[in-house]
């Protein structure tokens, strides 16, 4: 079984920073690539920031300059660091996994999400 744990979200004021944090665990073999995205209400769940087993990264135009993404793989964790956030930014943000575990071996990729943690950003 592997889970996806999310952590660092709440309230935060315009031009205010965050940090969310995604650790995985559970019998992993590798983990692939790791995302982030994020639903607003009303709208579709958007893919905003990836890191792959090599370190590159992207980002979408909306928050590229403004959120950065890394990875520490001896944790099997992601963090996406938030700066000069907007009320736009205020959604539930979603951590994702493509991974191999033990069970299924290390030609069958899968994918699994995070429960998601509220980023609200307000006066």
């Amino acid at each position: 079984q592997v889970r996806l744990v999310e952590s660092g979200g709440g309230l935060v004021q315009p031009g205010g920073s965050l940090r969310l944090s995604c650790a995985a665990s559970g019998s992993i073999l590798s983990i692939n690539a790791m995302g982030w995205y994020r639903q607003a209400p009303g709208k579709q769940r958007e893919l905003f920031a990836t890191i792959i087993s090599g370190g590159n990264t992207t980002f979408a135009d909306s928050v590229k300059g403004r959120f950065t993404i890394s990875r520490d793989n001896g944790k099997n964790t992601v963090y996406l660091q938030m700066n000069s956030l907007k009320p736009e930014d205020t959604a539930v943000y979603y951590c994702n996994a493509h991974l191999t575990t033990l069970t299924t071996g290390w030609g069958s990729v899968q994918r699994y999400w995070g429960q998601g943690t509220q980023v609200t950003v307000s006066s």
